[in-house]
């Protein structure tokens, strides 16, 4: 078996394992166990249990920005804020490592996700500065508001995500019917706290997007170097 290949069992054991059980119930054991290699192997890819599920994270995250760049590249007006969010939202639903993170759910994530914040400072910091360029970038092309500060707008936007991320569990049973209703009611609230209405949307868009498709492949390119710093040298 090829390094990477087993490599990508191993990870997909470990958040197999990480959501069945959570963090503190998973052992590098098991988790050679479910990738049917030995103890051993596991040691050979990542010095140790936390390392490997921050490589878990790291991976859902990438998958995350991949799909983000995929709706970049094939509809510009995905780069505006309500669009973004509300493809989140759904990798949110579709990724339940990414709702135990949002959330911050402890029975799954236990002190890992303390840990990732340390481990993974970079990445965060590098995360916050990419999505305030990106509405940088909007407000220079006219389709955000510019009648208060970008860092105000970046907060704004985030406390909204995070509302609507936690409304999924705290707020599920009196939740609308289906999760595109949730989601469009998420893109209409980041749209009028947001985001202006110039006559020629597409073509603004298609202006500003190829800067923001950088920004987000320069995001995506340093989660790679950082899961990449997480296995064994």
């Amino acid at each position: 078996m090829e390094r990477a290949e087993r490599g990508e069992r191993i990870l997909e054991a470990a958040e197999e394992l990480l959501l069945a059980w959570g963090y503190a119930r998973v052992t590098i054991e098991e988790i050679a166990r479910r990738a049917k290699v030995g103890k051993g192997t596991v040691y050979l890819h990542w010095k140790t249990k936390d390392a490997l599920l921050l490589a878990v994270m790291l991976k859902v995250q990438s998958r995350s920005q991949q799909r983000q760049l995929e709706r970049l590249r094939a509809d510009p007006l995905e780069v505006l804020p309500s669009r973004m969010m509300r493809g989140r939202f759904h990798d949110f639903l579709d990724e339940p490592v990414l709702r135990a993170l949002y959330t911050d759910d402890s029975d799954v994530l236990g002190r890992l996700n303390d840990h990732a914040k340390k481990e993974l400072a970079e990445v965060i910091a590098e995360a916050d500065r990419t999505l305030r360029r990106h509405l940088e970038v909007l407000r220079e092309h006219g389709l955000v508001r510019t009648d208060t500060e970008v860092r105000h707008q970046q907060y704004a936007l985030m406390a909204i995500a995070t509302g609507f991320f936690t409304a999924e569990t705290l707020l599920y049973e009196r939740a609308p019917d289906t999760p595109e209703t949730r989601a469009e009611i998420l893109a209409g609230t980041v749209r009028s706290t947001l985001e202006t209405a110039p006559e020629r949307v597409p073509e603004a868009a298609a202006s500003a997007v190829p800067e923001v498709i950088a920004l987000y492949e320069q995001l995506a390119d340093l989660c790679a170097r950082e899961m990449d710093r997480q296995i064994r040298r």
